[in-house]
């Protein structure tokens, strides 16, 4: 899988050597990093107008200080940063079962230590790309947002008539307005939404 540009992955783990030795192995793999030495650091970071501009993932130890890395992962969800950062936990034995449950929660994976470098590497890229396509996904349905905002109000009420599947004599006879106009209403709201049909408007608004 080719790297994607300007991908970050965020590690944070309590122990230094861990953090130092994945730094390392995401270099030589040309990815970049950024190490936190304690939940409590991460969050710092990531709570207060947090974005993720570009695509990422979090390795996330489960067992730290007083704030753990289940915590954080459920501050992340309470965030709203998932999918946009997906996360993979680091976990010894004893916390398999814990971290199984993570990612019926959403987590992205777990690796037990001691892990395989490929294999958490393999994952991390993928992790990236979902990362990747969830925020295209959401630029596109802040684009489409923007567009509806772009909208009249009478061109809103025609809009949802003809989505609805209503021909323009009944969307003129609902609103008490000429067929004519609804005409005019109609070619507008495909214009400003970037659409050729009732169909496909259809469709691009089941995004949102």
């Amino acid at each position: 899988m080719e790297p994607i540009h300007n991908a970050m992955v965020y590690i944070v783990d309590d122990d230094s050597s861990v953090r130092d030795a994945l730094a390392w192995l995401l270099r030589s793999r040309r990815l970049l990093s950024e190490t936190f030495a304690s939940a409590e650091a991460f969050d710092a970071r990531v709570s207060q107008r947090f974005e993720v501009q570009s695509p990422s993932c979090v390795l996330l130890d489960v067992r730290m200080g007083a704030l753990s890395g289940l915590a954080m992962f459920e501050k992340l969800i309470d965030y709203g940063l998932l999918p946009t950062l997906p996360v993979i936990f680091l976990t010894g034995h004893a916390d398999v079962p814990t971290a199984v449950g993570s990612v019926k929660r959403g987590a992205f994976d777990f690796f037990e230590k001691p892990f395989s470098d490929n294999a958490l590497v393999d994952r991390i890229e993928q992790a990236i790309a979902q990362s990747a396509a969830a925020l295209a996904e959401h630029s596109q349905t802040n684009g489409l947002r923007t567009q509806l905002d772009g909208l009249t109000e009478r061109e809103r009420d025609v809009m949802r008539l003809v989505v609805g599947g209503l021909p323009n004599k009944l969307v003129a006879d609902q609103l008490d307005i000429s067929v004519r106009t609804v005409e005019v209403h109609r070619a507008r709201v495909f214009e400003k939404m970037g659409v050729k049909s009732a169909v496909e408007l259809a469709n691009l608004l089941r995004k949102l």
